[in-house]
């Protein structure tokens, strides 16, 4: 037995000592492989300048992580609840004091490619610049250029409020070793513009994935799972690789157009929660051209497969035996508190076969919300609400979280995800509770 144990000992050693050297190859080869920085003096602002910085600050959606529902445009305050904590944005607007209005260009371009400010302090990766280590200098100064043509405003940053030792800047250092692939957006030689374009678009400047890919053990993306989906601040960002039943290789070109446009896809379903502020801060400006080029990428993006029960269904019982104003016969499944809910708050709008009446944005029919059995994105609608108001003017679904119980909210999702997603739904009081929390 002795011997056993020991044994067992060394094998956990021997393993041990290969994942340090494994990590450590890796962290010497961040160093070696890495595009070098160019120090350069600052480029003169001009209206052309200005307006292209204006044109990218939108694609790269700075509004969504650096403004406040209640607040200023661009002087931070917004909350990334960690598990480890809460990271507060900053200011970035040009004031002298507590925005960066007196950082250069090299200083903004290496906080973008680099993770450290102009104190040269660790930035938290909170901050996307593990993709937006990619951009190009020109677009980081002309981003740059167009904050700099902006009113400073005097917003003092929040205090973070971390646990030790994740309250250590200086350990970043030894995160982006391993993790920060420091190098300029490099275009795939087989891919056409259009595609490159997109690529760009979606990997560095809109830095999709730092909410659609999956993290690991170090809260670094998991590149081997690139935009196979993942939950944020309590949101399910859905698999947007090109697998036909669990990503988006199923969506007619006009779909994916319509969604990044709009925020709504006919037979697809609507955004919400952080995916429709992305379409109201940021995807909705793009020009068409970028948004064919997003387009024209997404459908080469490598499939993925998701988990089982989460597919799709175009069609249910519930809603082909039900009319625009009334339920099909005994099909509540006993979900008596859920369907009566239904009927008194949301029928109106959503209809019971699925189809919408004020507007397409209500269609619940094919939705990837009403089809998640667990009800993650669901919950969170009934407690948030919906409003793409900036992109539609009668695009709007207010927050149920007040006038319903846990156990009310959760009976509601559940017979919404049996009689639109024909599945058996698994959403708890306690789930509902918990989900209050992420807001």
């Amino acid at each position: 037995m002795i011997r056993l144990h020991a044994r067992w000992l060394k094998a956990v050693g021997l393993i041990a000592a290969i994942v340090v050297v494994i990590v450590a190859a890796g962290a010497v080869w961040r160093l070696v492989d890495r595009d070098p920085e160019v120090s350069a003096a600052d480029v003169p602002s001009t209206p052309e300048l200005v307006a292209r910085g204006r044109y990218l600050t939108r694609a790269a959606d700075c509004a969504a992580c650096h403004t406040t529902p209640d607040g200023d445009t661009f002087t931070g305050g917004v909350a990334f609840k960690l598990p480890f904590g809460t990271i507060y944005s900053t200011n970035i607007t040009p004031d002298r004091n507590t925005g960066i209005g007196t950082w250069s260009d090299d200083d903004f371009v290496r906080a973008l490619h680099e993770g450290v400010d102009k104190d040269g302090s660790h930035l938290y990766p909170a901050f996307p610049y593990t993709s937006y280590t990619a951009l190009t200098r020109d677009d980081a100064v002309a981003i740059k250029a167009y904050l700099f043509s902006l009113p400073p405003k005097y917003a003092p940053a929040r205090e973070n409020g971390l646990s030790f030792p994740f309250n250590q800047r200086w350990g970043m250092a030894f995160w982006n070793l391993v993790f920060l692939d420091q190098h300029r957006f490099r275009p795939t030689l087989l891919a056409s513009a259009e595609e490159n374009r997109g690529a760009y678009l979606a990997t560095a400047l809109g830095h999709c994935g730092e909410c659609h890919t999956p993290r690991n053990f170090a809260f670094a993306m998991t590149q081997s799972r690139l935009f196979a989906g993942a939950v944020v601040t309590g949101w399910w960002a859905y698999n947007i690789t090109s697998d036909k039943t669990y990503g988006i290789g199923a969506w007619s070109d006009r779909q994916l157009a319509d969604y990044i446009q709009t925020g709504h896809a006919d037979g697809r379903g609507s955004a919400a929660g952080p995916m429709g502020e992305a379409v109201a801060n940021s995807l909705q400006h793009l020009t068409p051209q970028d948004t064919a080029a997003l387009v024209s990428y997404l459908r080469k993006v490598p499939p993925q497969k998701g988990e089982a029960g989460v597919e799709i269904a175009a069609t249910t019982k519930g809603m082909s035996t039900s009319t625009a104003w009334a339920p099909g016969q005994a099909e509540n499944g006993g979900n008596v508190l859920g369907s009566g809910i239904f009927e008194g708050a949301c029928a109106s709008c959503h209809q019971w076969n699925g189809a919408g009446q004020q507007t397409p944005y209500a269609a619940l029919a094919g939705g990837q919300t009403v089809n998640d059995p667990m009800g993650t994105n669901l919950v969170q609608v009934l407690l948030s609400g919906a409003d793409l108001r900036a992109v539609h003017p009668t695009t709007f679904m207010p927050s149920f979280g007040k006038a319903y119980s846990d156990a009310e909210l959760a009976a509601v999702s559940n017979y919404v995800i049996d009689h639109f997603g024909g599945k058996s739904g698994h959403v708890t009081a306690e789930g509902v509770r918990q989900s209050r929390g992420t807001r």
